[in-house]
This record gives structure tokens, C-alpha cells and sequence, in this order.
């Protein structure tokens, strides 16, 4: 066992509150959630910054000792990878995303963020001997039996990038804005802050996300232990009793991160009292919309980037005749839907 001095620590490891000087063992594991020491081999132009506990992102640079967590990523942009099968000290793996998850890259979208980062593997951070793993801090355990009816605003996409955030921050404002006390779940995805960040920016009192259950990621978990992440993510926001909660998900409804097994849930679906699709182009935005209605979760408003101008918007209602709205250009008669649905 020996000190380490870290120059950053990454925001996936958050609720361990990690400080620059720590123990670090050369004995690791390839649990996911396993907190490591590692050293940055290279220096990037592109996609080479680390989000800090703080919310700040932060260059890396080459040499730079950082804290990461070992997980998966299944983008259909960035970068996609897996937990390795087998780690020792001094071992390379890669840097999956700017939240600090680490594991072994498997495919990367080039053009945009250049290869992973990659990283040395000094040894596993240790507290009074034991090494650590996020799971240790959790906020939450996995509910499978969910006990709260708080109104849930769901903000759904098409695919990643489709406007989701974006949407979710300008309806948390509108209706902070009116008197109703909201918290906010990003329910799944890999683990960054910047969207819980934001949510609380606009307005939300609270927000957790899966980071806050122990995992550093989604991708590829097993669907009940998914949902069951989800119901305790609510679960703990309906101690604060809020008139609602937005719920946002990372990636979109077919990709790898469990987005379509939370919708299918009857408990999850129960409690839907808005929801609002986001895509980039009509045919997403159309099938989404055939999607959601079809598994039990219909669309209330459709919005994102295929709402940009009146082309977009003028297919979207021949072909759904659903209501759309745009975050850059916001009008309020989605508001009527609100107020019916919580007088009830």
C-alpha cells in the first residue's frame, strides 16, 4: 500500500468524496464500480477533458494521475466498451466518456472524438485496506416494488443528441417558475453530472441519477436490476414529497442502456402524467411516437431539433397529431395538459 497523488478526480466517483492524497493498493478487481489510480499516456486535441464532482471539466494531459470507475459504454456516438475480463496493476485500458468510466474500448466514432484516451493502471484506491467501489457510497438501493404515486414527466428521445436535456431544462423552468416543486432522475446512460446539474439549474430542488445507486453506467445491465434502479431513484425523490419529477434518459428508446424496460413497467406507467418525445428528424420523431404508444407510454408533445421550423412541425402533426414544441422558441399551450392532469 502506498499514497498516491491524484491531479483530478472524476465526478463518477462523487459520493466516495475522494481527497488528492489516497491509498492505492496494486490489488484490483474488474467489479464494476472499481475505483482506480491511472496514469494518462497521451495527450488528445478532442474529447480529452475529465468532468470533475464539481461539474467542471477539466484538460487532461498527458502524465495527469486521475480516479476513474470501471464500467461500460454502449454509444451510438463516442466511444463503446466493456468491463475487462482480467486487470492487474500497469495494465492499459481506456477512458470510455468525460465522467471518468473506465473499461476496455471496443469501438470508437473517430472522426468526432479521435481514439480513447488511454490510461495506466497504477492500482485500485484503498480505504483502511479495503478497495473501494462506488457502490459503497449509494444513496439508494434498487426498488422492485415502487410505493410512491408522485407525477412523473418523462423527457424521451429518439436516439442520443435529440434535444432531451435541452427540453427537460426549459419545462423544469416553466413550471418552477408557476409554483410547482419538481425533482429530477437521469435514470440511465453513463454516469456524468451535467445533466443532474443543469435540471437543478432551471429549478429542480433535488436530483439523483444511477451514479447515486452505485453504477457508473447502464449499458448492458440486467433489465429487472434496471428498473428496479429507477424505482429507487423515485422512490427516495418522493421523500421530499415534489408535485413532480422529470425524469430524463440517457441514449435513446432501442439503444443499450434499458430506456424501452423502464417504459414497459406498469408501476413506471402508472404514474406518467406528461410525456414528451424528443428527435432529430421526422421518421425518428414518427417512430418514437409509434413506439411509445404501442408499449403502453403514449407521447403527449413531440419536440428537438425536428421542431427547429414549421417544415418539421407540420409533418410531425399530419403524421401523429400530436402537439410539438421547441426549447429555443417555447410557446406554453402544452400547459393546459398540465394543469388538467394535476387537477385530477
Amino acid at each position: 500500500m502506498k499514497k498516491v497523488e491524484l491531479d483530478k478526480i472524476s465526478s463518477v466517483t462523487k459520493n466516495l468524496n475522494l481527497g488528492y492524497h489516497e491509498e492505492v493498493t496494486r490489488r484490483v478487481s474488474t467489479e464494476m464500480g472499481t475505483v482506480l489510480a491511472a496514469q494518462i499516456l497521451q495527450d488528445k486535441s478532442v474529447y480529452n477533458e475529465l468532468e470533475l464532482p464539481s461539474g467542471r471539466l477539466s484538460k487532461l494531459k498527458k502524465d495527469d494521475i486521475i480516479a476513474v470507475a470501471l464500467g461500460g459504454r454502449a454509444g451510438l456516438k463516442g466511444f463503446a466498451g466493456h468491463l475487462p475480463k482480467s486487470l492487474k496493476a500497469d495494465d492499459v485500458i481506456h477512458l470510455l466518456n468525460l465522467g471518468g468510466v473506465a473499461g476496455v474500448c471496443t469501438s470508437a466514432n473517430v472522426q468526432e472524438v479521435g481514439e480513447p484516451l488511454r490510461i495506466r493502471v497504477l492500482g485500485g484506491i484503498a480505504r483502511e485496506g479495503k478497495l473501494l467501489n462506488i457502490n459503497q457510497a449509494k444513496l439508494f438501493e434498487p426498488v422492485y416494488d415502487m410505493k410512491n404515486d408522485i407525477p412523473l414527466i418523462l423527457t424521451t428521445g429518439a436516439s442520443m443528441d435529440a434535444g432531451k436535456t435541452t427540453v427537460a431544462a426549459e419545462i423544469i423552468k416553466t413550471l418552477s417558475r408557476i409554483g410547482m416543486k419538481l425533482a429530477g432522475a437521469k435514470v440511465t446512460g453513463v454516469g456524468t453530472l451535467r445533466d443532474l446539474y443543469k435540471m437543478e439549474d432551471y429549478g429542480v430542488y433535488e436530483s439523483v441519477s444511477f451514479i447515486d445507486s452505485g453504477m457508473p453506467s447502464t449499458a448492458n445491465v440486467d433489465e429487472k436490476l434496471l428498473v428496479g434502479i429507477c424505482k429507487g431513484a423515485l422512490d427516495h425523490l418522493a421523500k421530499g414529497n415534489p408535485d413532480a419529477i422529470m425524469v430524463e434518459f440517457g441514449d435513446g428508446i432501442m439503444g443499450r442502456y434499458g430506456v424501452m424496460s423502464i417504459l414497459k413497467d406498469p408501476q413506471i406507467q402508472k404514474n406518467v402524467r406528461l410525456h414528451i418525445g424528443c428527435a432529430r428528424e421526422p421518421v425518428g420523431a414518427i417512430k418514437l411516437a409509434e413506439l411509445c404508444r404501442d408499449i403502453g407510454v403514449p407521447l403527449d408533445i413531440l419536440s428537438g431539433p425536428v421542431t427547429d421550423n414549421e417544415v418539421g412541425k407540420e409533418i410531425i402533426k399530419e403524421a401523429t397529431g400530436l402537439m410539438t414544441y421547441n426549447a429555443f422558441s417555447p410557446r406554453n399551450d402544452w400547459l393546459d395538459l398540465v394543469i388538467a392532469r394535476w387537477a385530477v
